[in-house]
């Protein structure tokens, strides 16, 4: 019983200095595996232990059993390598973290096979570091995984498991910083999701994301609220910086506002401070709004901020991402019913509480979520962009022209579930 009792005191001691390398069993062997820590089911985590099992009383509530795992370390970039499979029984393992970033997606083992998977998660808190003293960024309402002194982990599917975890810090690897409104945001709760959540999916463990939007954010406010100011702390030469704004920019009317003053003045000093520290920006149209005129086409509903945004991506020598056109083509493609399936439109009843339809037109769910996804990384393919040296052999080419069927999606949805409308439109 010694090597478990020194390896947790080494365990709490590492909390309070530099961030190390943790390493768990799960199994129910009679000894842990050599230098790992023994995880018993009934290790729930409390800040004082440092580790542990998240959330119980929403993981019991759901059929398919997803548990969460969380570990108290500092902000950074984690190489997380999770060995999944049982002994005694087949099964399915998605792979999400903090606020549900997915990062693999319905894996099958079989019984007695063990499969390992890596992949990099950005942990940060809502801390900002910039200048002579500490601050601490504006969270709204809700208390997001993302924003919190832990990594967490969450381990879903038809019948999640885990054998092995290991969590090593790494500088190794370039970060890709997002900024952005509700279409781009972390959503922690079903059945709202964004883009922003579901890129990880596609890229190896040799970069990490760093998803920072935050709902009805426009340039501005996203400064005033310390989101970016966040961003500037943390972000090091060699990095990237994804911008996507519009949508609740456009809404801010009066004199010395609009897309050709205001909005892009802000855009471009956002890009100013990005190369200031040796990180390189890239720019995004926003996504389409679900508006269809009578001849079943999307209509435009974000004024001129599109082409503000190309005009300075050219002025400044910017790479951009079209996805007002990519998204133009996806929901046409989808028709004026089956884009429904893209966002969050669902009849009352379907969750607990809703009393009435949910028929935003606006916010994506997993599914729509999932596909602009693509459209972004098909994005950087066009551009020949350096990241995309980082794609996934299991990534296949696609085209919102054709997208992926509806039906055959699979999303195992997590615990947590809300039905009010996120801030923006």
């Amino acid at each position: 019983m010694k090597q478990p009792i020194i390896l947790l005191f080494a365990f709490v001691m590492a909390l309070g200095s530099s961030a190390q390398t943790y390493r768990f069993d799960f199994t129910d062997s009679k000894k842990p595996k050599t230098d790992y820590i023994r995880v018993n089911p009934n290790d729930i985590y409390t800040p004082e232990k440092g580790y542990g099992y998240d959330f119980p009383e929403a993981a019991a509530s759901a059929s398919n059993h997803p548990f969460f795992f969380s570990v108290a370390v500092p902000d950074g970039n984690y190489l997380v390598t999770a060995v999944v499979g049982n002994k005694k029984a087949p099964g399915e393992t998605t792979l999400r973290a903090e606020s549900r970033r997915l990062f693999f997606e319905n894996e099958h083992t079989k019984k007695g096979e063990f499969k390992t998977y890596k992949f990099v998660v950005n942990k940060y808190s809502n801390e900002i570091n910039l200048g002579d003293s500490a601050r601490y960024i504006k969270k709204g309402s809700r208390n997001k995984p993302n924003w919190d002194e832990k990594l967490t982990l969450e381990f879903n599917g038809d019948m999640p498991q885990l054998a092995y975890l290991e969590i090593e810090p790494t500088d190794s690897v370039p970060t890709v910083f997002i900024s952005g409104d509700s279409t781009v945001t972390d959503y922690d709760v079903e059945p709202y999701a964004s883009w922003g959540q579901m890129i990880p999916r596609w890229f190896t463990d040799q970069v990490a994301f760093a998803n920072y939007a935050e709902s009805g954010a426009r340039l501005d406010s996203f400064r005033e609220r310390g989101r970016w100011d966040k961003l500037l702390s943390e972000v090091k030469p060699g990095d990237y910086v994804m911008i996507e704004f519009g949508h609740n920019d456009q809404k801010l009317k009066g004199p010395g506002k609009g897309a050709y003053y205001f909005y892009m003045t802000n855009l471009k000093e956002y890009l100013d401070e990005v190369r200031s520290r040796g990180a390189y920006p890239i720019l995004l149209t926003p996504t389409r709004r679900r508006y269809f005129d009578d001849e079943g086409r999307i209509k435009d509903s974000h004024e001129d901020y599109p082409e503000a945004m190309k005009f300075i991506a050219q002025k400044e020598n910017v790479p951009l991402i079209d996805l007002q056109e990519m998204t133009r083509v996806l929901y046409e493609t989808l028709g004026v019913e089956g884009s429904k399936h893209a966002f969050v439109q669902y009849p009352a009843g379907t969750y607990p509480g809703q009393k009435e339809d949910l028929k935003d037109n606006t916010h994506f769910n997993p599914y729509g979520a999932y596909e602009i996804s693509q459209c972004v990384v098909e994005g950087l393919k066009e551009l020949n962009h350096p990241l995309v040296e980082f794609i996934r052999e299991d990534y296949q080419t696609y085209d919102p022209a054709n997208p992926d069927s509806f039906e055959s999606f699979k999303w195992i949805e997590c615990p947590f579930i809300e039905i009010t409308k996120p801030e923006g439109n």
